[in-house]
């Protein structure tokens, strides 16, 4: 794996000669917001050595170089799933390699199910802490100890700071925010009535097959990590209302330009 990481840096810096201060991941249906990048590079996924490749409907499998609120950024048009067929570690490559790439950030976005019932379709969650549980975890096997120590602490996966300057610039925007706890699944299938009940009592507030195992990455190489969930079906809902993905991603796209200001906004004061 360290190999096949260095191969896909240096392949990169070739790409793209300037580094990047932070990195960001964007969720199912919030593509757009590569759209506020002022765009110097983009490598297709498929042209990228050992990089896998997306296959979910709102993902359009792009890495995206260029500058934000005067940084120098990465963005991750598009993510891996566990329930792709990928492995955890093939699911997390992309993090390794933007650290080693330079990020000091890593801005992770993606579209939950609300499981709070105090929660509306559209709203944003701040991440403040996840179960794992429901996934595998990336760092099982042989420990690379020039990225990380064996046993890393998770007693803060997402930087307080950071949490609390973003409450800062959504209430001088007047966006309103939720704050809560992501549940990771592995997926593909949306969960079960019995399920949402289980994972609201546990002590989640959204449940989603994304995230965490990006976190855990992040964590394990001393990155800061700020994450948010854009609610976009409601697992707590009437007998007769299904979720479909596409639903899921006009939810996304719709939340998408308040998204927008506080990624923005976060990366001018990385």
């Amino acid at each position: 794996m360290v190999q096949q990481v260095q191969e896909t840096v240096t392949f990169l810096q070739e790409q793209y000669s300037a580094v990047p201060e932070v990195g960001i991941v964007l969720g199912s249906g919030l593509g757009n917001f590569a759209q506020h990048i002022k765009i110097e590079k983009e490598v297709p996924y498929a042209e990228i050595p050992n990089f896998p490749v997306s296959t979910v409907k709102g993902h359009s499998g792009k890495l995206i170089f260029g500058e934000l609120a005067g940084k120098k950024v990465v963005a991750m048009a598009g993510r891996f799933h566990f329930y792709e067929g990928y492995t955890p570690q093939e699911v997390v490559f992309p993090v390794r390699v933007l650290k080693l790439l330079g990020i000091k950030l890593l801005l992770l976005s993606n579209a939950a199910g609300g499981v709070n019932p105090a929660f509306s379709v559209g709203d944003i969650m701040i991440i403040t802490d996840h179960i794992s549980f429901g996934t595998l975890n990336p760092l099982i096997g042989k420990n690379i100890d020039d990225w990380g120590t064996r046993f890393p602490d998770m007693s803060e996966p997402y930087s307080k700071h950071l949490i609390a300057r973003a409450k800062k610039i959504c209430a001088a925007a007047n966006i309103a925010v939720r704050e809560g706890v992501y549940y990771a699944v592995t997926g593909p299938t949306f969960e079960t009535r019995a399920e949402y009940k289980m994972i609201h009592t546990l002590g989640a507030d959204a449940v989603g097959m994304s995230t965490v195992q990006e976190t855990i990455v992040a964590n394990h190489m001393s990155l800061e990590v700020f994450a948010v969930s854009i609610i976009t079906d409601m697992g707590i809902r009437d007998e007769q209302n299904k979720i479909t993905h596409e639903e899921v991603l006009e939810a996304a796209k719709n939340a998408e330009p308040k998204l927008a200001h506080l990624f923005t906004q976060m990366v001018a004061g990385a």
